[in-house]
């Protein structure tokens, strides 16, 4: 039987973090709302608002910068010991020859069991489901009830209520729906949201790529996927980086864009949806050294994400399983995740980042199946050897979702009752001039000053409603400092400043706005 998941507790105030609560502040503040909301929405996909597209740039931005412009120092024992490794951008096609995606194994392979409820038409990942069945039941004629894997206990106990059974969860044995006892007995079987028994279908394997059509017409000579992941297109530019660039193995290759993937069940906000965007990098090294920069990257990334203000005991290091690993790294040294503790996964963890060695697999597949030669040549040594692949990959949009989780903290001292403590060059603004009145000179001073930092600096000029409603709103979109103009500016040319935090207030300059920005608005 699965563990009840709990909750984690804020550092700050001892409640608890709600999803629906988060969900709320992004929609109202304009950070994240639903995808053609006006019609009802669709499932799995999600838009990004004024302040939510500007966390997401930044989130974007600073992962390029530490990656392609200014990326990390390489590891001692290696060519780039103390000095910075080389890695180089790609923005490749979502759309690429369809026999790219067979040589991957996408088409072939890329799939998940899913049953149909015939009574509700709804869908479901077989192996998500669990087999409820009641020990004191008949054993001849055993009735199982299927729910979801990972809901919580109280929902269990409804579900098993409206059907007329125990709500003690320890008086039932918990099978797989994907185990071939219950699989054989589907008739037995009442869907997670059915009245009826048997109305779920044998589990099949469901193609999660999302297809297309090149051209005018339709039919199979024209059929086209969109990608479900951006490595791909790196791989497929190996061999023209090498012959453009002065790059030598070991390099990197890196991409951030847009992947598609025809999940079963969308679910948890923007955790996993259909769309979603990827901040991938592909490390070619010779396979000798794969060990050496899969624990240099492992570091790194942690290192990363812990610099944006995901706290330490929110984030783990984790190893696959045997049972967990991809087809293209079960030869090699596997695959480590990052992962972050969200509310809806509490206590248990879900995937932030991955970092896999892909071994040769993707190289070699494409040089089998394109027929052009892959394989890289060392202009020192004259070796002749196909690269070995270290792949940190993340999801900008999971990214966007763990900060935004992270930062939220309740505080019932503050108007607002929360606030998002996002780091100073994350926030989407990272100042708010108010006027403390609409009229005389507040609002013309503000201006003015507001018209010297856009250049410079993301700011935002608020000049209605009352100043508490207007520290509130900051407070809850995470600016770091709001500088207030009253009569005093008016009379000695200083204002307030306000901190995000602890809300203490100083007077500066109004000359030094610039700068104490500068000053604080530090780079990651």
């Amino acid at each position: 039987m699965s563990q009840p998941q709990a909750k984690p507790a804020t550092e700050t105030t001892g409640t608890e973090k709600d999803m629906k609560d988060i969900v709320s502040l992004c929609k109202r503040r304009g950070f994240i709302f639903p995808a053609s909301d006006i019609y009802g929405g669709i499932n799995g996909f999600w838009d990004y608002g004024p302040l939510g597209v500007e966390l997401k740039n930044n989130l974007r931005d600073l992962w390029w910068k530490t990656m392609v412009t200014c990326p990390p120092l390489g590891p001692k024992g290696t060519a780039y010991e103390g000095q910075p490794v080389d890695i180089v951008g790609l923005d490749s096609s979502i759309i690429q020859n369809p026999k790219a995606w067979e040589a991957s194994g996408h088409v072939g392979g890329f799939s998940d069991p899913m049953v149909d409820c015939r009574e509700t038409k709804l869908r479901y990942r077989a192996d998500h489901l669990m087999a409820y069945s009641w020990k004191q039941g008949n054993p001849e004629k055993p009735v199982y009830v299927a729910l979801q894997d990972g809901m919580e206990d109280e929902d269990k106990q409804k579900r098993l209520k409206k059907l007329g059974f125990s709500q003690n969860l320890d008086e039932y044995d918990v099978t797989p729906l994907t185990d071939d006892r219950i699989t054989s007995n589907l008739d037995k079987v009442f869907g997670p949201d059915a009245k009826e028994i048997g109305t779920l279908t044998p589990p099949k394997q469901f193609n999660l790529m999302f297809h297309t059509f090149i051209g005018a017409t339709g039919g199979e000579d024209n059929k086209a996927y969109l990608r479900p992941e951006t490595a791909q297109g790196i791989f497929l530019n190996f061999k023209n980086v090498v012959d453009s660039s002065r790059v030598r193995v070991p390099f990197g290759i890196a991409q951030i864009g847009k992947a598609f993937r025809n999940e079963v069940n969308p679910r948890n906000f923007i955790f996993r949806s259909r769309e979603f965007e990827q901040m991938e990098m592909e490390w070619f090294c010779h396979p000798d050294e794969a060990k050496i920069w899969r624990d240099f990257w492992f570091a790194e990334r942690t290192k990363f994400w812990q610099s944006i203000g995901l706290k330490s005991d929110n984030l783990r290091m984790r190893d696959h399983d045997s049972d967990e690993l991809s087809h293209y790294a079960k030869a090699g040294l596997g695959t480590a995740d990052i992962e972050y503790r969200f509310p809806f996964t509490a206590p248990d963890f879900g995937e932030l980042e991955g970092i896999a060695h892909r071994c040769d697999f993707d190289l070699t597949q494409h040089q089998k199946h394109s027929g052009v030669k892959l394989e890289y040549l060392d202009p020192v040594t004259q070796q002749k050897f196909m690269p070995h692949v270290i792949e940190p990959a993340a999801g900008l949009t999971r990214g966007v979702l763990a900060m935004i989780t992270e930062a939220y903290t309740p505080d019932p001292s503050r108007p607002s009752g929360v606030y998002l403590n996002l780091h100073p060059a994350l926030a989407p603004k990272k100042a708010a001039i108010l006027p403390l009145t609409a009229k005389d000179e507040h609002p013309v001073i503000a201006t003015k000053l507001y018209m010297d930092l856009r250049n410079d600096f993301a700011v935002d000029l608020d000049i209605k409603q009352n100043i508490g409603k207007r520290y509130a709103r900051q407070d809850e979109i995470g600016t770091p400092y709001c500088f207030t103009i009253d009569d005093q500016t008016v009379a000695d040319q200083t204002v307030t400043v306000r901190e995000r935090n602890t809300m203490a207030q100083e007077r500066i300059s109004l000359d030094n706005v610039s700068e104490y920005l500068r000053k604080n608005i530090r780079a990651i």
